[in-house]
């Protein structure tokens, strides 16, 4: 019989085979690691048995959808409700019924945008049950490991949608690295959506930047500088990271541009 088998570390699914892949190239990158019981696989319907996702509101036109008990990386997805349609911002493995009436009641799904690859889990899934496209940035086209038409790489520094949303490479943690900018997020402050591009920390005050966040291998001081560089246009009180509770509920602008200044600090200046 023929599976999409899942890795258990990464969450990341795979085409179709008989048996289990040997290798999980995206965890065999220095970005993320093989489990510390080696490569091990799942199958959606078996992770179906045992998880469920929770599903709560953000804040108004933003709700959460996440996995529990975690389940790989153990980030959580976030549905932005606009007038012209709903965007599913980062992706998460887990794909159920329960999932797909709540989010059908929300309004359904008109794209899908995935931060970078750590986050690419079972998207094909997502998008055959909603019909919608997903848009990765061109320069990870290479982390795909289950390829399919509903996939549509853009290239450049943004990529404009319906609603104002904007995605915004700011490279970093993968050449590709992407962020989503939601103006009327925050009652119209903005919002930025950063996956772990820009990653809240636990003082939620702060943000930081990361080559390897498993691996605790730093950024050199010009990638964080084009983070930086690339969200400076855009307007945003608060941002929204990866997992539950990880966000930065107002100044946030503020707060990258303090955060870069330290970090860059912190790699320059002998702290002995």
């Amino acid at each position: 019989m023929m599976e999409h088998f899942i890795c258990k570390t990464c969450g990341t699914q795979f085409p179709a085979t008989a048996v289990p892949p040997e290798h999980c190239p995206i965890c065999e990158d220095e970005r993320q690691y093989i489990g510390w019981d080696g490569q091990q696989w799942i199958t959606l319907a078996e992770l179906q048995r045992n998880h469920h996702n929770k599903i709560e509101d953000e804040e108004p036109n933003l709700t959460g959808i996440g996995t529990t008990p975690g389940f790989a990386i153990g980030q959580r997805a976030l549905l932005v409700q606009t007038p012209q349609g709903n965007l599913l911002w980062d992706c998460i493995t887990l794909l159920d019924e329960p999932t797909k009436e709540a989010v059908t009641k929300l309004g359904g799904i008109n794209a899908i945008a995935i931060s970078h690859p750590h986050y690419y889990s079972s998207m094909i899934e997502w998008a055959q049950v909603f019909d919608a496209p997903i848009y990765l940035h061109a320069a990870d086209q290479q982390w795909v490991m289950r390829p399919d038409p509903a996939v549509e790489f853009w290239a450049g520094e943004t990529k404009s949608l319906w609603d104002d949303l904007t995605l915004i490479r700011g490279g970093g943690h993968f050449a590709g690295g992407t962020m989503l900018h939601w103006p009327a997020g925050a009652d119209g402050a903005g919002v930025l959506l950063t996956g772990d591009i820009i990653q809240v920390v636990s003082d939620r005050r702060w943000v930081s930047f990361m080559y390897s966040y498993p691996n605790l291998i730093p950024l050199p001081v010009k990638k964080v500088n084009e983070i930086v560089t690339a969200v400076s246009p855009y307007n945003f009180d608060r941002i929204y990271g990866a997992w539950w509770g990880r966000v930065v509920r107002n100044d946030a602008k503020t707060a990258v541009s303090r955060s870069a200044d330290r970090y860059i600090a912190a790699l320059s200046t002998d702290r002995r």
